[in-house]
């Protein structure tokens, strides 16, 4: 995910998100440059530190780095309804990870967002609480009935997160080789401005982070473990800063970006959490075109 972050708010038009299904692309994996990847970080030397990379669907088709400790797969096409279409071969990358990390070898990340403002021009909104699978959702807010609502929010994320491991992280997985069992693997959930969010009231913060609640519980259903990904800034443009302790955002590892260097990265490991009870798990910086990522544990 080569992430050039803003510390403004960056919301798209009604014009754009009617042209792209109302959930603008994440700013994740720009195409990465060619050759093998230095392992030192910002300067380009060489390091015994293990460093783990990430990609999605901008490398479809490019050389990814080589010789990484762990491997972060975008699950998503730049939207949180489509697909990375190398989804299937990027696994089978982050499987070849050579360790050396207090990390999991293969991770991953989902697009999140909350269209709940545009409900009458898109098809995603959910109408209920039945899931993509069928199943009724324990949805905590209520029942969802088609409006901008707490509990219509929090389904449209438990369906997306259904949809990421049933549709596209399981086909995939399977014909890389790896296990289907969404519950092995760490899920980061790429919370960004430049996705469409609701904006500008206490109210709208609760509805975002509503669905970022829904994805969460879907993911921990399957006993997967569940991160945030974002800069404080667009973390609080998006859920507010004002979560209470009791909800199950809170407590969640972070990764964070971290500029250009790894310097900066571990720098990073020690800033506040973006939820109560969070720590700083990982730590990203960007070194010739290729996306880098620092374990604070090590």
């Amino acid at each position: 995910m080569m992430k050039k972050l803003s510390t403004k708010i960056a919301f798209v038009s009604l014009t754009l998100l009617l042209s792209m299904s109302f959930v603008s692309p994440v700013l994740a994996a720009k195409p990465t440059g060619s050759g093998k990847p230095s392992r030192g970080g910002g300067d380009g030397g060489t390091t015994a530190t293990p460093l783990g990379n990430d990609v999605s669907y901008p490398q479809c088709g490019r050389k990814l780095p080589n010789g990484q400790a762990f491997g972060i797969v975008g699950v998503n096409g730049g939207l949180a309804n489509l697909t990375n279409d190398c989804l299937a071969q990027q696994l089978a990358w982050a499987a070849q990870s050579v360790g050396g990390a207090t990390q999991d070898k293969i991770q991953l990340y989902v697009n999140t967002a909350n269209p709940g403002e545009v409900i009458d021009q898109i098809t995603t909104w959910p109408a209920n609480n039945t899931d993509p699978q069928g199943n009724v959702a324990p949805n905590p807010y209520g029942v969802c009935d088609h409006t901008n609502s707490l509990a219509c929010s929090w389904q449209y994320g438990w369906n997306r997160a259904v949809e990421d491991v049933h549709d596209r992280f399981m086909p995939a997985a399977g014909q890389a080789g790896i296990s289907q069992e969404a519950g092995q693997y760490r899920w980061w959930l790429d919370v960004e401005t430049m996705n469409t969010w609701q904006q500008n009231s206490t109210n709208k913060y609760a509805l975002n982070a509503a669905t970022l609640e829904g994805m969460t519980a879907y993911f921990k259903s399957n006993n997967a473990r569940v991160g945030l990904y974002s800069t404080a800034v667009q973390w609080s443009e998006i859920a507010g800063n004002e979560l209470g302790i009791t909800g199950n955002l809170s407590g969640l590892p972070n990764w964070r970006p971290s500029g250009s260097n790894l310097n900066n990265a571990k720098a990073n490991c020690s800033v506040a959490p973006l939820t109560p009870g969070g720590w700083i798990e990982l730590t990203q910086f960007i070194s010739h075109r290729l996306d880098y990522n620092y374990s604070c544990n090590n």
